[in-house]
């Protein structure tokens, strides 16, 4: 079954790349999915909107699944900060 993780934030500098779209920006929710194999999914949707993009690079295994919320939590926070020192 895996786990799904999310979480809401406003998008910094430059916003989030998605594979579908190119870049969104504003208020946003971040989810994580993992599978039972350990494939990980990261999208992202405008905050209540019906449509998910996934993020550019977004895609990877882990070899434990405790690393999942870890996982979730780093790429949130990264996200929520952006291109800081992109001009």
């Amino acid at each position: 079954m895996g786990d799904t993780y999310s979480g809401d934030f406003t998008t910094g500098q430059g916003g989030v790349f998605t594979d579908e779209v190119g870049v969104i920006t504003g208020r946003v929710t971040l989810e994580t999915r993992v599978d039972d194999d350990g494939k990980v999914v990261v999208r992202v949707q405008y905050k209540d909107a019906d449509e998910w993009y996934t993020v550019t690079g977004g895609r990877c295994t882990l070899h434990d699944a405790a690393d999942a919320k870890p996982v979730h939590d780093l790429v949130l926070a990264v996200l929520a900060r952006g291109g800081e020192g992109d001009s």
